[in-house]
């Protein structure tokens, strides 16, 4: 079982920046897929960015000029800076992990370990 802990949401003016960390437990499988989901009210959870182990990323259009998804493979800790926030960012922010393969899903369904989540706000 792979345990992660999102922190860094918060309120922060449109504009403004955040940068989302995920602590993740160790394990031993070299081929996986770290990657941050949103959740909206009423929507289903949407794939923001992903790496893998090859360090490949994957960002959605719509943050890719504002998003950066990196990893700290020493400290096993997954970041998320978000620059240039937009009152439409606003949602709750999931890490995510999936083992065995290389391959960055965009469907949340192919990701079995979660964080709780941190929540993002931003005002205009």
């Amino acid at each position: 079982q792979v345990q992660l802990v999102e922190s860094g949401g918060g309120s922060v003016q449109a504009g403004g920046s955040l940068r989302l960390s995920c602590k993740t437990s160790e394990y031993t499988d070299s081929r996986y897929c770290m990657a941050w989901f949103r959740h909206f009210p009423g929507k289903e959870r949407e794939r923001v960015a992903g790496i893998d182990n090859y360090g490949t990323v994957v960002v959605v259009s719509s943050v890719k000029d504002r998003f950066t998804i990196s990893q700290d493979n020493a400290k096993n800790t997954l970041y998320l800076q978000m620059n240039s926030l937009k009152p439409e960012d606003t949602a709750m922010y999931y890490c995510a992990v999936r083992s065995g393969s290389s391959y960055c899903y965009r469907d949340p369904t192919y990701f079995p370990y979660w964080g709780q989540g941190t929540q993002v706000f931003i005002s205009a």
